[in-house]
């Protein structure tokens, strides 16, 4: 073959449009199923009455930093109705009827929500599909600059998630012992993790040695001559594969790997591809000739557009150093629209898994526990597999006791069990008060640790805990502990 088929993108560009338009659908179902709990009016945070509030500052600004459609309307059918909008601009973009104005429809969906249900969508996934779904807009398999934005993202998610942990000067990263509690401490643990966690100290290290390996060196041959960026999709491919086994790490990691197909080429791809799948890939193609006139000159501007942008948040990011003026403002809004964004995932280790267990009571004496689906709370409960899927309660439970900026949703949180909130409690394993919210509510703090294999051999316990005490942040809880 001579090196002109080797550059060419077509069966490429074919395949990521529809494995992208698998990955939106996941995510539009993932958070339909939530969304009414999440947001809606019986929700934790509500967001007819957030956007109510922010409408009454007047400040036009806000509503370009805010850009979701819920501005028109907030209802809770809306926010369904969205979901489901969102799901079917997915599956359009899966079966490649009317392609590109479905993948318009779903970037605008997802980035309503995405603003929508913060800070429940506030995670490094939801920005990269967003920013995956941006440059799909414009990719055609001519455009070669458009294949080049694709490799400059892919390059900016491994690179950065690198640099951030050098940055951050965590000691268990530059020490080489982040491995030593990852497994046990991620925000829901599948059930190799524990196995994994039971691994010798030296393989562990050896494993943080190979994420940093992988994070920051290999980007730098996605631009490199073909043989290396093959080289650098299959090493990225094989570390996320890794992932994906050991951790409930919703899409991203399927994301990333069919991001790596910008790294092949059609050579490559045709080699596994069945023949008539090929044929309609290239069908497909033959008919964005037309498109293909269209969009260059737009490409060209938002290439260099894209490029600057990527280059000063890596700078920021490297250095520590904040931009501001118009360049912040521009940086900010590149951010508020997800078209170019920061990636920095376990930047720092965190060493302890705290864990929240939530307890209600008519009269103050008899307490029964709330039931999370997911999260660590039963001790003799193996963890579950839970891909693609992300239960976005339980993943933000467990940032509660990390910062105090969490404090506020949770609140509502409470407050929402106090009231009975039927939307809520669906996000629950189990409500004990099915019929009658609880007068009280108390919080019990945990410290969790995996059991050893012996201990699990005995008990068969996943987990070990030692109490810690009340969790307290927020003022009304302390009065409901006086009231106790």
């Amino acid at each position: 073959m001579s090196d002109r088929h080797d550059n060419t993108y077509l069966l490429i560009s074919g395949i990521f449009l529809r494995l992208l338009g698998v990955i939106y659908l996941i995510a539009f179902a993932s958070i339909g199923v939530q969304i009414d709990g999440l947001i809606g009016s019986q929700g934790i945070l509500p967001i007819a009455a957030r956007l109510d509030e922010l409408a009454q500052t007047g400040d036009i600004e806000l509503f370009l930093q805010v850009p979701t459609l819920f501005w028109i309307d907030a209802s809770d059918a809306t926010l369904i109705g969205a979901t489901i909008a969102g799901c079917l601009a997915a599956v359009l973009i899966l079966l490649n009827i009317g392609q590109r104005a479905a993948l318009i429809a779903a970037f605008i969906l997802y980035l309503s929500l995405f603003h929508a249900a913060q800070p429940f969508l506030n995670f490094q996934w939801d920005a990269l599909l967003l920013e995956s779904g941006f440059l799909a807009m414009f990719l055609t398999p001519r455009s070669r600059v458009v294949i080049w934005l694709f490799r400059w993202l892919l390059f900016r998610l491994r690179f950065m998630s690198g640099l951030s942990k050098l940055a951050s000067g965590d000691p268990a990263w530059s020490g080489l012992v982040a491995l030593d509690t990852y497994f046990e401490v991620q925000p829901l643990p599948n059930p190799v993790a524990w196995y994994v966690h039971q691994w010798p100290e030296w393989l562990l290290k050896a494993g943080t040695i190979g994420t940093l390996f992988v994070e920051l060196l290999v980007p730098f041959m996605m631009f490199l001559p073909r043989r290396w960026r093959f080289t650098a999709a299959w090493l990225t491919i094989f570390w996320q594969v890794l992932i994906i086994i050991t951790s409930n790490h919703n899409w991203i990691n399927f994301l990333t790997i069919i991001l790596c197909l910008f790294l092949f080429d059609d050579r490559a791809i045709s080699r596994i591809l069945p023949g008539f799948m090929q044929t309609r890939l290239q069908l497909q193609a033959a008919g964005d000739k037309q498109v293909d006139r269209l969009i260059p000159v737009a490409v060209g501007v938002l290439a260099l557009a894209i490029f600057t942008v990527g280059t000063l948040k890596l700078v920021e990011l490297g250095s520590g150093h904040r931009f501001s003026g118009i360049t912040g403002k521009v940086l900010d809004f590149t951010t508020a629209y997800s078209v170019v964004n920061k990636y920095h995932v376990f930047p720092t280790m965190t060493r302890k898994r705290i864990e929240l267990e939530i307890l209600g009571s008519h009269n103050g004496l008899d307490w029964q526990p709330y039931q999370f689906k997911y999260k660590p709370q039963q001790l003799d409960r193996r963890p579950a597999f839970i891909l693609p899927h992300q239960p976005r309660l339980d993943w933000q439970m467990w940032f509660v006791t990390l910062h105090p900026k969490h404090f506020p949703w949770f609140d509502n949180f409470m407050q929402a069990l106090l009231a009975g909130s039927p939307s809520v409690s669906k996000l629950l394993a189990h409500n004990p008060f099915p019929d009658n919210p609880p007068r009280f509510l108390r919080v019990e703090a945990y410290e969790y640790h995996f059991t050893r294999k012996d201990e699990r051999e005995r008990s068969g316990r996943w987990w070990k805990r030692t109490a810690l005490g009340p969790f307290t942040p927020l003022p009304w809880m302390e009065r409901r502990e006086i009231a106790d």
